[in-house]
């Protein structure tokens, strides 16, 4: 089966999808996230036996990271650099290693498409730690950015999002770009784990390569939807 993944830390009942989820990137103090959150996000990931990476984004709490910054290459690296620092020191306190970065919110957006942003992001990471994995937009810039440096990468498909025909994510200020219908996020993810088709926001019908597939602890019915994907994952 497709593993699932989540991103935690983020205020929301994490423990509740804990027992659906693979892998969980956790907030490391950009858009959301201080010393107890993430503690708390990697002691219920040990509990439960899931993966942990850290999901670091534009330092914008009061945005929730989903607003582009103005930035630098070399400030998107020192940010990417210090918030998985941070996140990479709280885990070996307990003992745990981190096994994956993924960026958060529109810093994970812009670096899908903006080949800059996602080099700086990839080479932060190769640098800080060339074992861990880099998550990305399915076929995206980040996922080529990471291949240059060396790293394994992870090609993402999300569950609970709507696609546009050129496959990058439905904005989430466009009505539609949130599948909070179970069943329809179900679909969506057999469609994605299958290797089938999926149906854009234009209806159009787009080809997307998954190997991760995420769902949002946020998203409306967040627990419900975590349900039925998996179930329908399990049943195929």
């Amino acid at each position: 089966m497709i593993e699932l993944n989540a991103d935690i830390g983020e205020g929301c009942d994490d423990g509740a999808l804990m027992p659906y989820l693979t892998r969980a990137s956790i907030a490391c103090g950009g858009h959301v996230g201080d010393v107890a959150s993430m503690t708390a996000a990697l002691r219920l990931a040990m509990e439960h036996g899931v993966a942990v990476g850290a999901h670091p984004g534009y330092p914008d709490q009061a945005g929730f990271g989903r607003r582009a910054l103005a930035a630098t290459v070399d400030d998107i690296a020192r940010w990417v650099t210090q918030q998985t620092q941070t996140l990479a020191g709280l885990a070996a306190q307990l003992g745990v290693r981190l096994v994956h970065v993924k960026p958060h919110g529109a810093l994970y957006t812009v670096a899908a498409y903006d080949r800059h942003v996602a080099e700086a992001i990839a080479r932060a990471v190769a640098t800080f730690d060339p074992h861990l994995i880099l998550v990305g937009l399915a076929d995206s810039q980040l996922i080529a950015a990471g291949q240059a440096v060396g790293l394994r990468v992870l090609n993402e498909a999300f569950v609970d999002r709507r696609y546009q025909s050129n496959g990058q994510l439905v904005s989430r200020e466009t009505g539609g770009a949130l599948l909070t219908d179970p069943v329809a996020a179900a679909q969506q993810a057999l469609a994605l784990a299958g290797g089938g088709p999926v149906v854009t926001l234009e209806g159009t019908a787009l080809q997307i390569r998954a190997e991760t597939l995420c769902l949002h602890s946020d998203t409306p019915g967040a627990l419900n939807i975590a349900r039925t994907v998996h179930a329908a994952l399990n049943r195929g």
